[in-house]
């Protein structure tokens, strides 16, 4: 190993996490992956595996999380991140962004390491602001369907925080607004892949509500940019990273089927209860302390993963979920 630095990533084998492990493989570091791939598929980090760089580890880190000798960096990015998958495991849900970050806060502690945690545009719930900014507290109905994965994100916030002031452990909070690229799963219940799925199967575009609800949505290599530079900052609050880039929910259809080149029709479903009706990040604080802003279009974001998902086996594309945004 060197003098390599080491590095835990939690939900290593997710979509996000993958993507982090490479970036630190190739900014020298020692990788240690560690996923209980509920969510997190081994195909997104297989190439990885010949590497003396990379180690990995099947564990739960809602349990208690061991790792010997040194450790620099903590990147926790385990949990589930879509509503098909937290409303079908919210206790899961729960525990890994509350016990998971206080068993992950505690080894940061012991190792003397930095620690990022993933939270998520979601603690600013149904905003009343807009664009949203770190100092807004947002609009979160602790009890509804999304509550689980809101609540515990507010939650993971708040003890990281707590560990920073009462024991002076090295903190860092990344909000991380929708974001997109290869390895997502095609069957995730978001809007994106949700749309590049139903037109590679020649299916309509469905949409929940009117349509004129927003996202803003990042290309994953922008986000791990961002990620990486905070981790690397001296910025102890939260900071928003995602691509200010609005459109409507109906826009976005639209450029998905101008995408794809079909010819599909978009059919209204009702909207899921506390559905976000607006999302955009303010990205002030990422440029002012980070120099940090997106630079893919989301032209040239969608069609990479277009061309990612395209390479999907009919298996593969034609296991379908139900969709939420």
């Amino acid at each position: 190993m060197g003098s390599r630095k080491k590095v835990l990533i939690t939900g290593a084998a997710g979509f996000l996490g993958s993507h982090l492990c490479d970036r630190f493989i190739h900014e020298g570091f020692h990788v240690i992956g560690m996923d209980n791939l509920i969510t997190g598929d081994l195909k997104n980090i297989d190439h990885l595996f010949k590497l003396e760089q990379f180690e990995f580890y099947h564990h739960d880190v809602s349990k208690f999380v061991s790792i010997p000798g040194e450790l620099d960096y903590i990147m926790h990015f385990a949990s589930p991140a879509s509503p098909i998958d937290y409303l079908k495991i919210p206790i899961q849900t729960l525990k890994v962004s509350s016990l998971g970050t206080h068993n992950l806060l505690g080894l940061a502690k012991a190792k003397k390491a930095r620690i990022l945690v993933a939270s998520t545009s979601e603690v600013y719930g149904d905003p009343l602001v807009h664009p949203q900014t770190e100092d807004y507290w947002g609009n979160v109905n602790p009890i509804g369907p999304r509550g689980v994965y809101d609540e515990a994100k507010r939650f993971q916030e708040a003890i990281t925080m707590a560990y920073h002031t009462y024991h002076g452990v090295e903190t860092r909070i990344v909000r991380i607004f929708n974001t997109y690229g290869p390895r997502m799963r095609l069957n995730d219940g978001r809007v994106l892949p949700a749309f590049i799925g139903q037109a590679l199967r020649g299916e309509d575009l469905t949409i929940f509500g009117d349509g004129s609800q927003t996202r803003s949505f990042c290309y994953v290599d922008d986000l791990v940019e961002g990620i990486y530079r905070l981790l690397m900052s001296e910025c102890v609050d939260p900071v928003n990273i995602g691509n200010p880039d609005e459109i409507t929910i109906g826009n976005f259809a639209e450029e998905i089927i101008k995408l794809t080149g079909t010819n599909q029709k978009v059919i209204y479903h009702p909207l899921p209860k506390d559905d976000p009706k607006q999302r955009q990040p303010d990205i002030t604080k990422a440029r002012e302390i980070l120099k940090w802003e997106p630079k893919i279009n989301r032209a040239e974001g969608l069609r990479l993963t277009y061309e990612s998902f395209k390479k999907l086996s009919t298996e593969e594309l034609n296991k379908k979920e139900h969709r939420f945004s």
